[in-house]
């Protein structure tokens, strides 16, 4: 983002908003970037294995200990976010701001 914000007639806030980020945010980076402490160099991801299992059946999730109570988020784009009572409302916050954003 900061390369392509430095690039000749580029739009801060127009490369901002295409990758969903604050404008200055990305003028920080630029400022970091120049001073020499923003790393610009990407590094490799390290993609991890994944399992995808069946839900459990009904039977097995009366024996699973669960908190009671859920909840259904409705958003007006119609996503839908169902969280049980134990839902982090850190995390909780942070995908509906991701949504709402988009």
């Amino acid at each position: 983002m900061v390369a392509e914000s430095l690039a000749s007639g580029a739009s801060v806030s127009k490369v901002a908003q295409r990758y969903g980020v604050n404008a200055n945010l990305l003028f920080t980076w630029r400022r970091q970037s120049s001073a020499g402490v923003l790393q610009t160099t990407a590094q490799a991801v390290e993609l991890l294995p994944v399992k995808v299992a069946d839900e459990p059946t009904l039977t097995s999730r009366r024996t699973m200990a669960t908190p009671a109570g859920r909840m259904e988020i409705a958003l007006v784009g119609g996503e839908r976010i169902v969280v049980g009572a134990d839902v982090d409302a850190g995390a909780l916050a942070r995908v509906v701001n991701a949504l709402s954003r988009r």
